[in-house]
């Protein structure tokens, strides 16, 4: 039998795909279902997914297309430019300052308000990127026993609170038995007047 050359098989330095290179673009993880539970587990996954988008949420398919619009020099503290100060300095795409990971990022409208201390109001607009990882202090989508809520994320050792930004809302710790996903880190809220 011939003796395997050293330069096949086994890992090899670049090879493979890159980290935060597939659909989502954020690293991926390995989890190992014993093989009778994989459809259920599958159903359970599509059934989570179809109820987001019965409520609105809907992930980007593809990169989204680019609106360019214009942006003037001129700051403006309390007023519209001065006709001086009327030069077109460049064009602005929002997809590239709101949008980072495309396949990774969705919207969803909020609903109440108990997050009005962090600016968010009742029927802003959330940029949500799952590529984010979800830090202490960051504010999360998060399902809760099967319900979508949007909070501050607050972790201390193995402590784990979820908590609003309105003092008429307590904290809400996550404890032993609690059925809790985070969806994705909001990076911006579109709030319109």
């Amino acid at each position: 039998m011939p003796k395997a050359s050293a330069s096949r098989g086994g890992a090899r330095p670049g090879a493979g795909r890159k980290p935060g290179s597939g659909r989502f673009q954020e690293p991926t993880g390995i989890m190992r279902v014993p093989q009778s539970l994989i459809p259920p587990l599958r159903a359970w996954l599509d059934a989570q997914a179809e109820a987001l988008r019965g409520r609105g949420v809907r992930p980007f398919t593809a990169a989204p297309s680019a609106l360019s619009l214009p942006l003037f020099t001129a700051r403006i503290p309390a007023g519209f430019p001065s006709p001086a100060d009327d030069h077109l300095e460049d064009s602005v795409d929002l997809n590239e300052h709101l949008v980072h990971h495309p396949a990774a990022t969705f919207f969803v409208r909020v609903e109440g308000d108990s997050m009005t201390g962090a600016g968010i109001q009742h029927g802003d607009l959330l940029v949500v990127d799952r590529a984010l990882e979800p830090k202490s202090g960051a504010i999360v989508v998060a399902v809760i026993h099967g319900e979508l809520t949007v909070k501050r994320l607050k972790i201390e050792g193995e402590r784990v609170w979820l908590m609003a930004e309105n003092p008429r809302y307590p904290p809400l710790e996550i404890k032993d038995g609690m059925d809790l996903v985070i969806w994705g880190v909001v990076a911006h809220a579109v709030h319109s007047f």
